[in-house]
């Protein structure tokens, strides 16, 4: 067992710790704060302490861990293996040339999104204002390559220490915003819209209204067949998050009344998990994401656990604590709209740790690393430089035995318009993924 020395211990460094060692290295470790404990043992141990002691591995330890609260913090720069990195240390015997279990609880806790700052237009905190972004490591899952060196620097020094085998994993995610783009909306909303197209003299577009309510046509967003196909052809289970909103402006989805949405949400359940999308209008009003939940859960005839919120509207810790108080213990929220990547800088799930109450909570975040809207609406590229993107940044979590999880709509996957070729992309990404 390893043994650890640091002369305070809190709910930051216990955080961490079970992060990084437990984890992600799997490896079995205790931490004391007694310094004559950690001297008279004789096994595997390091020093996480402010100041070098003569420890034979150490860890110099800056002040992110023992304090509390979120008061803006002066960033400063350092180059790790290539890599810019914060929190440098000054003392030439610590194994890093910064404090890797700082700056990995600056990034999981999401420290720099409690900070004053500027939003989008949807409340979001943008990729642009992000430090991966800035320190251009956004594609880098730097916490798992952080863990990674760590265990290196033990294996190296103990080599009679034991950690877990890591095994890279794929995670697919749906999001149905749309469960059909012109079927099963309502008599108000098909008359409406059938109005608008002539009205624009958009012939082709009213031709192929009447063709899908006709049924001659399959309706555009109806992709699910392909998504069975594929999910029953490469043997994985996918999750699907589900708008079960009213109507409202960024809430277009079928009435959830409709008895062919929920056959449809019924037939998805039988074969993946199924978790709640909070729409758009709930992050700002707790009561209905309360609603909206129990709409799925009865539908499902069970508790529902999963989240993702519409248009990732994510407020820390707000929107966390709203979950917490349904009892939805996962969240699949954590990514940014604009640029694919690693929010967190982490490409495991972990849980989250409250900032306000200082302590790690039961919710498990799980970030995703693409989007489907983001290679095609904010990226603009193309389905083939999409994949090479994809395949990118699927190496990056192969290297650390990671969990590769992407998120695409039932819209892409019908592949029609904007979203022609596109399927093509999520098979080829799954076989990459599995056999790349």
């Amino acid at each position: 067992m390893l043994l650890i020395y640091t002369p305070v211990i809190n709910n930051r460094i216990n955080y961490i710790f079970k992060l990084i060692l437990s984890q992600i290295l799997g490896v079995e470790y205790s931490v004391t704060a007694q310094y004559d404990e950690w001297l008279a043992y004789a096994g595997p141990r390091f020093c996480y302490c402010p100041h070098y002691d003569g420890a034979e591995m150490f860890f110099e330890q800056t002040s992110l861990l023992l304090s509390t609260g979120t008061k803006k913090i002066h960033i400063q720069p350092v180059v790790f293996e290539g890599i810019k990195t914060f929190f440098p240390v000054t003392s030439t015997h610590s194994v890093f040339p910064f404090d890797p279990f700082a700056a990995s609880f600056y990034l999981v806790s999401r420290f720099e999104e409690y900070l004053p700052l500027i939003r989008d237009i949807h409340g979001r905190f943008p990729a642009s204002e992000s430090l991966a972004l800035r320190y251009d490591f956004l594609q880098k899952p730097v916490v798992n390559i952080w863990a990674s060196r760590i265990g290196e620097v033990l294996k190296q020094r103990f080599p009679e220490l034991k950690f877990r085998r890591r095994h890279f994993n794929i995670i697919p995610t749906i999001d149905i915003d749309a469960a059909f783009a012109i079927k099963n909306k309502g008599f108000v909303r098909m008359i409406g819209g059938l109005i608008k197209r002539i009205y624009n003299k958009e012939k082709e577009s009213v031709k192929k209204r009447l063709r899908v309510l006709s049924g001659m046509e399959k309706d555009p967003f109806d992709s699910f067949d392909f998504q069975l196909e594929i999910q029953k052809k490469y043997n994985f289970r996918p999750i699907y998050f589900i708008l079960m909103a009213d109507y409202g402006t960024y809430d277009k989805n079928i009435p959830f009344q409709n008895k062919s949405f929920r056959d449809t949400v019924k037939l998805l359940a039988d074969y993946a998990d199924v978790g709640i999308h909070p729409s758009y209008a709930s992050n700002d009003n707790p009561e209905l994401l309360k609603i909206e939940v129990q709409r799925l859960s009865e539908l499902l005839n069970r508790e529902i656990h999963f989240s993702r919120q519409h248009f990732l509207r994510l407020e820390i810790p707000a929107t966390y604590h709203n979950l917490l108080s349904l009892d939805i213990y996962h969240d699949f929220t954590m990514g940014f709209a604009s640029q694919p990547g690693f929010r967190a800088g982490i490409c495991d799930p972990f849980p989250f740790y409250d900032l306000d109450l200082e302590v790690e909570t039961p919710l498990i975040i799980h970030p995703f690393m693409i989007m489907d809207g983001t290679l095609a609406d904010y990226l603009r590229l193309t389905p083939d430089e999409a994949f090479e993107y994809i395949c990118r940044l699927i190496d990056e979590v192969k290297a650390v035995d990671g969990t590769f999880m992407s998120l695409w709509h039932n819209e892409s996957l019908g592949g029609q318009g904007q979203w022609t070729g596109w399927p093509e992309i999520y098979e080829k990404m799954i076989t990459y993924a599995l056999n790349g």
